[in-house]
């Protein structure tokens, strides 16, 4: 495990030399990327040393023990070797779990997108309840939650509503929740009290940037409509809202933040952006859901993960058959217990690939 850490601490400090060079600065590019990537190790290196300091003491008590004589400064010594031992197997433990790579991914904004599914009435509401149990999540976790596009359901909740989240690690917990969500309860449109079973999508993408994806503007086409909605004397009179349109890929994003035409653009071009990196970025989450039960790809918009049902009180995850009978906090957005757990389950996945960065 040294050498491994030692290569590591090695490219960490070219890392660092890189950094500081003029030429690599000037590469903005390249400079965000080495920055990255520098962050990222620091956790690692410090490790690596307090690990390197730990074997260095065990090795000099062990020395000690092999040439003192005095008892009460060998009991000492023993006593102080236990300890040293107990950290260094934590700290292996720590380290394998930071060698494992993360997602590249995990440190973004997401895209959050749910949209009904079957049920009719009852899957809008159950939208807007998922949009609800996200948002207070998101409060916990002091996420900033920008809307991008919303279509509201005939007797509440929502049809489909685009959200934009931003924060530190938003993506590498978000993305537990792209899959199918399926709810069990007495709806309330229903009079005889009969249990129905709906449906919603959520679909969570990793937030792409202008060194992701670069757009020309000439494959664009842009349209401008009236926002829809409550909002003020903007709505049906003014055309803010925007509708963009990627000519080779016809891929489209939408965003009527009901106030300014520019801001409603710069919306519509992140979500577009993020749609035309999705495409690429499916092939990898492809690859990984091929292996692992926690991950469902974005591009598998019919895998059901988990249900919801009222009359029980319990919500289980099918990915990791895990059943917690805590709905109402659950859905009050209490969700970082199975995010928790669902990130361990992969993390020991991961380790049974023997998967290794370096």
């Amino acid at each position: 495990m040294l050498e491994k850490l030692e290569a590591i601490y090695k490219r960490y400090k070219e890392i660092e030399e890189e950094m500081n060079n003029p030429l690599i600065m000037a590469d903005m590019k390249k400079y965000i990327r080495l920055s990255k990537d520098y962050k990222e190790l620091q956790r690692v290196v410090k490790a690596y040393k307090d690990y390197k300091n730990v074997m260095e003491n065990i090795v000099s008590t062990r020395e000690l023990l092999k040439t003192e004589k005095d008892e009460e400064f060998r009991e000492m010594a023993k006593l102080e070797l236990s300890e040293l031992t107990s950290r260094k197997d934590v700290l292996e433990e720590e380290i394998r779990l930071m060698l494992i790579p993360a997602d590249p991914q995990d440190d973004k904004n997401a895209i959050v997108e749910i949209r009904a599914g079957t049920g009719g009435d009852e899957a809008s509401i159950f939208a807007g309840d998922l949009y609800r149990m996200y948002a207070k999540y998101c409060e916990t976790k002091n996420w900033k939650i920008e809307l991008v596009d919303v279509t509201e359901g005939t007797a509440g909740g929502f049809k489909e509503i685009i959200v934009e989240v931003k924060g530190d690690g938003v993506y590498g917990l978000m993305k537990y929740e792209s899959g199918v969500h399926r709810v069990q309860r007495v709806p309330k449109t229903e009079t005889q009290g009969r249990v129905h079973t709906s449906a919603a999508t959520v679909v969570v993408l990793p937030e792409a940037d202008e060194f992701d994806v670069v757009i020309h503007v000439n494959d664009i086409r842009k349209d401008l409509f009236c926002s829809s909605g409550p909002g003020g004397q903007s709505v049906n009179t003014t055309y803010s809202a925007v509708r963009l349109t990627h000519i080779p890929t016809g891929v489209v994003a939408q965003c009527q933040d009901q106030k300014s035409q520019i801001k409603n653009y710069e919306k519509a071009l992140s979500v577009l952006r993020t749609r035309i990196y999705e495409m690429e970025y499916k092939k990898y989450l492809d690859e990984i859901s091929s292996r692992r039960k926690t991950m469902v790809s974005t591009g598998d918009r019919s895998a059901k993960i988990r249900t919801y049902n009222w009359p029980q009180g319990r919500v289980t995850d099918h990915r990791i058959n895990l059943t917690m009978y805590n709905l109402q906090s659950f859905i009050d957005g209490s969700i970082q217990e199975l995010i928790d757990q669902l990130q361990l389950a992969e993390n020991a996945e991961r380790l049974k690939e023997g998967i290794s960065q370096y």
